[in-house]
């Protein structure tokens, strides 16, 4: 469980898993923007699409939560 406590492999994987694919924006801003908008037409595997690219933002979110209660 180490590196799910590694500050560096959490930045790398935000910064790869969470945003890519980046052209022509990022895709997890993209599916965030849908859901935002009534999610019309989205379908399981969107909804999972979603989970995948945001682990590493909660994984880092946790990171920085257990940073500030120590």
């Amino acid at each position: 469980m180490k590196v799910l406590n590694d500050w560096r492999i959490i930045i790398l994987l935000c910064l790869t898993l969470g945003l890519a694919p980046f052209f022509p924006e990022p895709h997890l801003l993209g599916k965030l923007r849908w859901i935002s908008g009534g999610a019309n037409g989205m379908v399981a595997k969107d909804y999972f699409d979603v989970l995948l690219h945001g682990f590493p933002f909660a994984l880092l979110i946790r990171l920085i939560i257990l940073k500030i209660k120590k």
